[in-house]
């Protein structure tokens, strides 16, 4: 008989809709993800194509219940609010809810004005994640960031008077910041905060503007022993304010978790719409058993558009990922998050036990090394696994093999 179990765990686990909004006033230098900068949107197109997307999606996934609706970029506070109604009423048609929908939308603070934000309130929208990198003029100006201090506590007193729940993000280890300075930012950046903080080391990405200007020696980051000091400065301040790290760069008060981006982390399913979304969903394969798809939009907004209209969906990607794929991925996703990923689960997905998966050995020495959690009922990296992590990960997928 047709192995049906993994479908039917698909069905009961959560399940997250991610749209995603490409355009921007302006391109941040230290950014790589997919988003330009655009002089005019026919955003009755785009609507429509959004929409035309999801549905492709819901023929992939028809048994699921969404949990979680958000919509990234890009500047989704950009798009008209008619376009996240639109949206977010063709995701209610398509599929069922759960009781607590968490509808989440990105935020710039030059784009916040509160008659939108109190639209996107009336669309369903009931969380904002706010994009305000600094609290002071000089390293806004630095991260090449169009609002200025003043304009950025604005925003979060508008999203805090608007929205269930808010959160925003700041950007750390910038040239030149010393754990002292960085400490009375964060202390007044937790007097702005309500449940939720996002707090990302900056880091040099390939084929962006600050990249070529790291190269030339324009930009220096703080040395490794400075951020790491950085880094253990911000978990012990938020621990004392009551939002520790639920996953590496993300803290919240208990309860007030992003549910949409646990949805990544514990790796359950979840579709993309929009250029350069990806998805992971279980489906049936041609031999009846269950597989785990990677999907990823084609990126570029012009030809998205034009692939949606002529044949429904904008897939430049559609690959089978295998067992050895899906471990990796588990153990990149989950070991980011403090509570780790279920042993029970991992056992599953590997069909053999941890100690004959990674060998006992290997977990022994990771133990002894103070990098990961005893006891194995969770597979957990420690604080100080988690600042190196990548040598974690490495040396746990080492023993995955090429098994399909």
């Amino acid at each position: 008989m047709p192995d049906k179990t993994g479908l039917h765990a698909a069905a009961a686990e959560p399940f997250g809709v991610y749209v995603h909004w490409p355009f921007c006033l302006s391109k941040c230098p230290y950014c790589d993800f997919n988003s330009h900068v655009s002089a005019k949107v026919d955003h009755a197109r785009w609507r429509a194509a959004l929409t035309e997307e999801l549905r492709y999606f819901k023929a992939l996934a028809p048994e699921r219940t969404v949990s979680s609706i958000f919509f990234g970029g890009g500047t989704p506070s950009l798009m008209e609010p008619e376009t996240v109604d639109t949206v977010i009423s063709e995701i209610r048609r398509l599929w069922p809810w759960t009781n607590q929908v968490e509808i989440s939308l990105e935020a710039n603070p030059t784009s916040v004005e509160a008659g939108k934000f109190a639209a996107f309130r009336e669309a369903g929208v009931n969380r904002v994640s706010l994009g305000i990198q600094a609290l002071n003029d000089a390293d806004l100006k630095f991260l090449g960031r169009t609002h200025d201090a003043a304009e950025a506590r604005r925003a979060i007193g508008i999203a805090r008077d608007t929205f269930e729940r808010m959160s925003f993000d700041l950007i750390y280890a910038r040239p030149g910041q010393t754990v002292s300075a960085w400490l009375k930012e964060l202390k007044e950046a937790l007097d702005l905060a309500v449940d939720h903080i996002s707090l990302y080391q900056l880091t040099i990405e390939p084929e962006t503007p600050f990249f070529a200007r790291h190269a030339k020696g324009e930009i220096k980051l703080p040395k490794d022993d400075s951020q790491a000091a950085l880094y253990e400065a911000t978990q012990e301040a938020l621990e004392l304010a009551g939002m520790p790290a639920y996953e590496i760069s993300n803290h919240a008060r208990s309860g007030d978790e992003s549910r949409h981006n646990l949805v990544y982390w514990r790796y359950h399913d979840y579709a993309g719409v929009g250029p350069g979304a990806h998805s992971r969903i279980r489906t049936d394969g041609a031999d009846s058993q269950v597989i785990t798809k990677a999907i990823q939009t084609v990126r570029a907004p012009a030809i998205w558009l034009d692939r949606v209209s002529k044949q429904g969906h904008g897939i430049a990607e559609d690959e089978v990922v295998g067992r050895t794929g899906r471990l990796t991925e588990m153990l990149m996703m989950g070991l980011r998050l403090r509570d780790g990923i279920e042993k029970d689960r991992l056992e599953q997905e590997a069909g053999r036990d941890l100690e004959a998966l990674f060998g006992a050995g290997l977990l022994s020495d990771l133990e002894a090394a103070g990098y990961i959690e005893p006891p194995h009922t969770r597979l957990a990296a420690t604080l100080e696994g988690r600042q190196r992590l990548n040598a974690v990960i490495a040396a746990l997928t080492e023993r995955l093999g090429d098994e399909a």
